[in-house]
């Protein structure tokens, strides 16, 4: 598979832009279990051109991550250019239009997927922006704004006319936000349309291995994109990988294997953040690493509410003595190892 001059292995996995989740601590971690592609946290267009400090950081990426896109979100056609621009010379690989945040702050000012309400306009900040730029420019997006609205089929077609080199779709509408069941169907009409030839890659709900696999083999899809399953649970690319390649299931990292990689996600975070910013990046991590053990809700304040890295460490090791023997595949549900 390519997006443009880029090339990646055959059913490509993506780990989704998630503000606040998907920083390059975690965008690290990912990489190393196997995710093929990454987007940063999605940035705010008035940020990168304001110069605001907590939007400009965002642009930081390393050599590890890529291929990696930065992703940017903004309701007017000329600061989402002038944000393209900036954010071009950072030296990503591609640049990610947010056509599809469902947030009310973010969609209802008409950014992210409040700009389906306005296609034309959509349509036209696309190609402002690819002629602006000099690397390939992808965009992620949902069905429609609610049930009425479904018009992703149009809209997949106007933007690869004006020059985008993949586009990622997730499932549901922007009324829906994450609630119900992600609908691949028509994810699989824009992929089986005689008329696109750009990668389409799928979003929404890929919780498992086998779910992944049947995306694929069921709709066509290019590449897949995880983003909600990742939490707590990086390893799923190793996981789908697996058993794309082999048709088997991996068993559930251990506790010991949790709590190391625990240790070298915070000494990254701390590397890349400071001692303050990346033990309070970590806290969202830690309470989703272990997520299932039993009678943890001590441990897990104690985690969370440390500001000193060696005593999070010495409580790290705590846990993988306490619960050597847990055994982690109870705690996933049966029809995921069916």
């Amino acid at each position: 598979m390519k997006i443009g001059n880029i090339t990646l292995p055959e059913q490509p996995l993506f780990l989704a832009p998630m503000e606040d989740v998907t920083d390059p601590s975690f965008r690290h971690i990912c990489k190393e279990y196997g995710a093929d592609v990454m987007y940063t946290e999605f940035i705010s267009c008035d940020g990168l051109i304001r110069d605001g400090r907590k939007s400009v950081a965002k642009l930081d990426i390393y050599d590890v991550e890529r291929p990696i896109g930065i992703q940017i979100y903004g309701h007017e056609i000329e600061p989402m250019v002038e944000a393209a621009l900036i954010a071009a010379g950072a030296a990503p690989e591609m640049i990610d239009i947010n056509f599809g945040c469902p947030v009310k702050k973010i969609a209802g000012r008409g950014a992210g997927s409040g700009m389906m309400k306005d296609v034309p306009k959509m349509v036209e900040m696309t190609r402002q922006i690819v002629e602006a730029v000099d690397i390939p420019v992808t965009v992620k997006t949902r069905l429609g704004w609610d049930e009425e609205s479904k018009n992703i089929c149009e809209i997949a077609e106007r933007l690869q006319d004006v020059g985008i080199k993949a586009l990622t779709i997730h499932g549901r509408t922007r009324a829906q936000m994450y609630t119900g069941v992600a609908d691949w169907t028509l994810i699989g009409e824009v992929k089986n349309n005689p008329r696109i030839n750009i990668p389409i890659i799928g979003n929404g709900d890929i919780t498992s291995a086998q779910i992944a696999k049947e995306m694929f083999d069921n709709y066509g899809v290019d590449g897949i994109m995880i983003g909600r399953a990742t939490y707590g649970r990086p390893w799923i690319f190793k996981e789908i990988r697996h058993f794309l390649t082999t048709g088997e299931l991996l068993l559930q990292p251990s506790v010991s294997e949790r709590v190391e990689l625990s240790k070298r996600h915070l000494e990254l975070s701390l590397r890349m953040k400071g001692d303050r910013g990346g033990i309070l990046e970590m806290r969202r991590h830690f309470s989703t690493y272990f997520k299932g053990l039993p009678n943890f809700k001590e441990t897990r304040m104690k985690l969370v509410t440390s500001n000193e890295s060696e005593e999070i460490v010495d409580i790290l090791n705590t846990i993988s003595e306490k619960w050597c023997d847990y055994d982690f595949t109870s705690t996933i549900p049966d029809s995921v190892y069916k």
